[in-house]
């Protein structure tokens, strides 16, 4: 559905009226329709700022010229527009370290074009010598989170990532996917880059995902149905999961991108069990599981019904664990796989008759962090999406007033797509992405509920 507000000041006739009473005007954000790309920053202006005693400037710079930009630094910088803001902020150990923010990006944050980037890498405050250090570097993530406040209108993400000294071969993945398009809907959020699951072989930058088999739950409409889309544009091969009841919608939509279908329901005892034979009749295994499929039956506490607080629990909890138990003991998923489970912002920061779906989803963002170490030593990575207000056929059913305020709470006024969140997925999907383990990321604009 076309965006209320930008249809209104877009107008002749009411875009004087918006603009007289207040109302945002959202900045239209860049997307990529296609797969990923061997040079995504090729003809991009890359600005490149460091703090004295940093030590990650020099595999940023190489980082994005294998993606096609040489990257400037701040002396040689000239007035005009920048694309992208990175920053080595890694040798910010005191507070007086932090004038390096200040100095880095008060001068330039003005030339940073519609739809910017902005990517800033501080210290892992784990590792961190003192507290006095750990403190520091978290402090970074406060800085980027108002910056992207403050930048949202315009449609720039800001992001922060904590990086290991011995994760600095990781780069290569989150920089591309952080400093590009395919973040619109991905801002204020902070990522730790480690090595504690091993580095797959080196894979090709475009169709990245080649030879992969991978399961997605919920596939037939909304963002399943795009993750299914962006995962086959990489090269998967899709089996796509979906209940019997999405029969017609299932196959058409894996009429359109190869995917093999698969009627079930997750919550069936012997659903797993079916799910394994047929991967490992068929494909001999399975890379990469996004556990989609999930449910919401809402009511306050004093009103629900105890059937609909057993189903929500079943469906969006208890048989993503049951699945990916039968997958992990029975060697159905392969060594170097990739699980992505789906949780929500009512996971992070719960909602008014939500208590049922918010205690799974935010159950589902203990359950990736506990399994990350338990599944590092076979080169598994697991982690969680969390979406904002995205658009879906459930959200164009809403009453149109709770929908345009839904989609205004965030740093960039305006709602998400299925295609952001099946971006972050996909991206986590990737072998470019062994850094990430055990972390939930939203997607959600950088909504205003939650942290």
């Amino acid at each position: 559905m076309p965006d209320l507000l930008m249809r209104l000041n877009g107008n002749p006739l009411t875009g004087a009226i918006a603009r007289a009473i207040g109302l945002p005007n959202p900045v239209p954000l860049a997307r990529e329709a296609g797969s990923y790309e061997a040079l995504p920053f090729e003809g991009k202006r890359v600005l490149l700022c460091r703090t004295t005693g940093g030590y990650a400037a020099e595999a940023i710079a190489a980082a994005f010229e294998r993606a096609g930009a040489a990257a400037l630094t701040a002396p040689a910088v000239a007035a005009g527009p920048l694309d992208i803001v990175a920053m080595d902020a890694t040798g910010c150990v005191t507070p007086q370290g932090y004038r390096a923010l200040y100095d880095g990006f008060h001068p330039v944050v003005r030339q940073l074009v519609r739809n910017g980037r902005v990517l800033i890498l501080a210290a892992d405050p784990g590792t961190a010598a003192t507290p006095a250090a750990a403190a520091v570097a978290r402090g970074v993530e406060g800085f980027a989170r108002s910056l992207a406040k403050e930048a949202g209108a315009r449609g720039t993400t800001v992001n922060v990532g904590y990086v290991a000294r011995d994760a600095l071969d990781r780069l290569d993945g989150p920089l591309r996917f952080f400093c590009g398009a395919r973040t619109t809907y991905v801002t204020g959020q902070a990522f730790h880059l480690a090595a504690g699951v091993a580095a797959p072989a080196a894979a090709p930058p475009t169709q990245v995902l080649a030879g992969k088999v991978a399961l997605v739950t919920g596939a037939a409409r909304g963002i399943g149905l795009a993750v299914v889309e962006r995962l086959a544009q990489e090269g998967a091969i899709v089996v796509a999961l979906d209940v019997p009841g999405a029969a017609d919608e299932l196959h058409k939509a894996c009429e359109r991108f190869a995917a093999v279908p698969f009627l079930a329901d997750i919550a069936a005892p012997e659903t797993a069990d079916r799910l394994v034979a047929l991967l490992l009749e068929r494909f001999g295994g399975v890379d990469i599981v996004v556990h989609n499929a999930g449910i919401t039956r809402d009511r306050t506490l004093a009103n629900m019904r105890d059937h609909l607080w057993d189903l929500v629990m079943q469906v969006n909890l208890a048989a993503v664990m049951a699945i990916d138990q039968q997958f992990v003991e029975r060697g159905a998923l392969r060594d170097e796989g990739r699980i992505v489970c789906l949780s929500s912002v009512s996971g992070v920061a719960g909602n008014f008759g939500q208590t049922n779906y918010a205690t799974s989803k935010a159950a589902l963002i203990g359950y990736v962090a506990a399994q990350a170490p338990l599944l590092a030593p076979r080169g598994i990575c697991i982690n969680a999406v969390a979406p904002g207000f995205i658009d879906t056929p459930m959200t164009d059913a809403m009453p149109m007033f709770v929908r345009e305020i839904g989609r205004r709470l965030n740093s960039v006024k305006q709602s998400g797509q299925p295609r952001d969140v099946a971006e972050l997925i996909t991206f986590l999907a990737t072998p470019g992405a062994s850094g990430i383990s055990g972390q939930t990321l939203r997607v959600c604009g950088q909504g205003l509920i939650g942290a």
